[in-house]
């Protein structure tokens, strides 16, 4: 088991004391010479780590922060004290101060101010799109504790950890295993929005001193605004340089797309349309609404997202089942189609997935052979929206190796 880092802190602290304590009792030993003020000069030089922490600052005297720029990201802002501390503000509401290793909270701060203490090391990870962002930034020995069982990942590095005992599954977001985190000595929860339906399970994690975050990145409006929530994780493990070059990464594959389809106008009369959705369990379709990410995505790649106005704009679902008829009526002239694998799994050719609804043969897509599906690890692998826009460009270029779609075979 790992040191609990609250202990740690404290112990930290009383050290602290215990040689302020002394250097002033060395000097008041000697009043007024020059022996005594060296004997505690000496004192306090000793050990830059407790020096640093006799230093205590106060909040209301850190001086004004330099923010950390972002490019696509409008969820979270992230600002940089003098002394080191960041403070990292969640949609509007959440607010965490990241303390750097060896230093302590300052004095007199805000009440709604969580602390998060470095280094982390003890992470229970509910938010499954975030694990792939640890994984971009080499931060897995981060993660302690999992909302998801190793059988659930598609990634097989987690899942190789979990097996090997190095990531313990620890109840997912409504059901947790207590005893389980604050035995692991716990120091984040990284949460999913499904969270906000069981406010009692944050409540008891601040309760014992668990500073809770939620992650936000499902609701940015630009796809890669997504990707560049790896910032936000690379300042919590104090890898910002890995995660800017993860994020750079995707970012430099959207600009060799071209410029030309760079989605400032996805609905060009020329673009070939898309239709992106899969067959519910009772029949019904389930297509993306227009304002969501993967219609910008095929806007960002060239393509038209073949619905203009599906879906209330204002609302946070980010898809709208459609009855069968209604998905025929506007879908069937659609020139490329991409079937959503991610609920019941991926399909290898076409008559597989007539099977699954038989109008779909008089598709326009169907009869030009232009039929797609997303492999099952797409939406796991969240650093990865770069890499499927340069798909959907390809396919819609019909040529290229791609990584998270395939063809149909016929």
């Amino acid at each position: 088991m790992k040191m609990n880092k609250i202990k740690a802190m404290c112990g930290g602290i009383f050290c602290a004391v215990l040689l302020l304590c002394t250097a002033a009792c060395g000097a008041s030993a000697d009043p007024g010479t020059q022996a005594g003020a060296e004997r505690a000069e000496q004192s306090a030089g000793t050990d830059p780590a407790a020096a640093e922490h006799l230093s205590i600052p106060d909040w209301d005297n850190l001086g004004e922060p330099d923010p950390i720029p972002l490019t696509y990201a409008e969820q979270f802002t992230m600002d940089r004290y003098d002394a080191g501390y960041v403070l990292i503000t969640v949609a509007d509401r959440d607010r965490f101060l990241v303390v750097p290793e060896g230093m302590s909270a300052p004095d007199g701060m805000d009440e709604d101010v969580a602390v998060i203490q470095q280094p982390l090391t003890d992470i229970y990870l509910v938010a499954s799109a975030v694990m792939d962002m640890f994984r971009s930034i080499d931060g897995l020995d981060a993660i302690r504790l999992s909302g998801t069982d190793a059988d659930g990942w598609c990634m097989d590095e987690v899942t190789a950890a979990m097996k090997e005992g190095d990531i313990l599954y620890a109840g997912k977001y409504n059901a947790p295993d207590y005893e389980l985190i604050l035995s692991e000595g716990c120091d984040l929860a990284i949460e999913n929005l499904m969270i906000d339906h069981s406010p009692e399970v944050k409540e008891e994690l601040a309760s014992f001193g668990i500073p809770v975050m939620v992650d936000y990145s499902s609701y940015e409006s630009h796809p890669l605004g997504r990707v560049e929530w790896v910032k936000l994780y690379g300042v919590l493990l104090g890898k910002e340089e890995e995660a800017e070059a993860a994020f750079n990464g995707q970012a430099r594959i959207l600009e060799a797309v071209g410029e030309k389809n760079t989605g400032e106008d996805p609905g060009q009369e020329d673009a070939a349309t898309v239709a992106f959705f899969y067959i519910t369990s009772n029949g019904a379709v389930n297509v993306r609404k227009s304002s969501d990410y993967v219609p910008k995505m095929i806007g960002l790649a060239g393509g038209k997202y073949i619905f203009d106005d599906l879906g209330d704009a204002d609302s946070h679902s980010s898809t709208v089942t459609m009855q069968p008829e209604e998905f025929y009526a506007g879908a069937k002239d659609a020139d490329y189609i991409i079937y959503n694998s991610t609920i019941d799994g991926e399909l290898q050719t076409v008559d597989e997935l007539i099977q699954k609804w038989g109008l779909l043969a008089d598709f326009k897509a169907v009869k030009d052979g232009h039929v797609y599906c997303t492999t099952q690890n797409l939406y796991q692998e969240s650093m990865a929206i770069g890499v499927m826009i340069g798909d959907i460009h390809k396919m819609l270029g019909g040529d290229g190796q791609m990584q998270y779609l395939y063809r149909l075979e016929d």
